[in-house]
């Protein structure tokens, strides 16, 4: 039994193909016997363990895809994509790699025959302005960027694969991770990451959007855990077809900057300079900041108690 994982590279990738690497993780997952998993990236994977195989390339590489996804393939796991400013700035690129890739990747399970498991990593910009207070899984969507659509389109895909009995799918609806390890990225949201990790790292960060902005974010470690849950109910036969919206918290960047002094001490909090930035202000302020998640509650998927967890977890880990 293998699994697929396209982004394995990744830090969030990189962190769940280590939790299914744990014979309970692989357990909960629905993924018992797991004997080994293909990280698919643009890069190596850096998990070292002879049960990982690192290959490189792209996922709109139907060839690759074609040689990877096979018969013992029992689940494949999507978290490769374009990010949000990235694919509104260069929109062919989020296209082939967002949309046509997931289509491609979705063909290829479709082709071994066997229905396997098929997770899609979406993301809550496939709503966009206009959402009620709190937005429940079947709000209508309204995406207000290239990278929404295509993640709108995704889910789609996903739903009628499954529905037709090509793969056992589900799509999760990402809050925004924080904090992601190393460098920013071209995500649109790259700053809820910067503005704590930069200063708890003694260095200085930007915050280009309104400090009462309101975000929904997750700990990477939730993401993970709910993830690997997910897959499980999947693998059960216990979640449908629909997205799933993954719990989280809604935060302010001034909050966050008051719990990063309460952990960290006011001069880190300092460190953080207002730039406003339109254009991320424009694509991240069209995201909702709260969500309905009783399907996710019901599935016993949890997620951080505040902020100030979020900051202590990550600034000890780097201690």
């Amino acid at each position: 039994m293998q699994v697929v994982v396209t982004g394995g590279a990744g830090f969030l990738g990189a962190r769940l193909i280590s939790a299914l690497l744990d014979p309970s993780g692989a357990e909960q997952a629905g993924l018992p016997g797991l004997e080994r998993i293909i990280s698919f990236d643009l890069a190596p994977c850096a998990v070292k363990d002879h049960r990982v195989l690192s290959e490189t390339g792209n996922v709109t590489d139907t060839g690759a895809l074609a040689r990877l996804v096979t018969p013992e393939t029992a689940a494949v796991i999507h978290l490769a994509a374009v990010v949000s400013s990235q694919a509104e700035a260069e929109f062919d690129l989020g296209m082939s790699v967002n949309l046509d890739g997931t289509r491609a990747l979705l063909d290829a399970a479709r082709a071994i025959g066997t229905a396997p498991l098929f997770f899609f990593s979406s993301s809550l910009a496939v709503f966009g302005a206009g959402c009620p207070d709190i937005v429940r899984e079947d709000q209508v969507l309204r995406p207000q960027s290239s990278y929404g659509t295509q993640k709108a389109i995704g889910e789609m895909l996903v739903t009628d694969y499954t529905r037709k009995g090509f793969v056992r799918g589900v799509s999760a609806r990402l809050p925004t991770v924080t904090i992601r390890p190393g460098r920013p990225n071209a995500a649109a949201s790259s700053f809820v990451s910067s503005i704590l990790r930069e200063p708890i790292a003694g260095a200085a960060a930007v915050l280009p959007v309104a400090p009462d902005m309101p975000l929904w974010v997750s700990s990477p470690d939730a993401v993970v855990r709910n993830i690997v849950a997910l897959l499980g109910h999947v693998a059960a036969g216990r979640a449908g077809e629909a997205p799933v919206n993954l719990p989280g918290i809604t935060v302010t960047p001034r909050q966050m900057l008051e719990a990063l002094g309460k952990v960290c001490g006011t001069e880190a909090a300092a460190r953080v300079a207002h730039h406003r930035d339109p254009k991320i202000e424009a694509i991240v302020g069209s995201w909702p900041s709260s969500f309905d998640v009783t399907t996710a509650q019901h599935l016993g998927l949890s997620g951080d108690r505040d902020i100030v967890e979020i900051i202590d977890r990550h600034r000890l880990a780097q201690t």
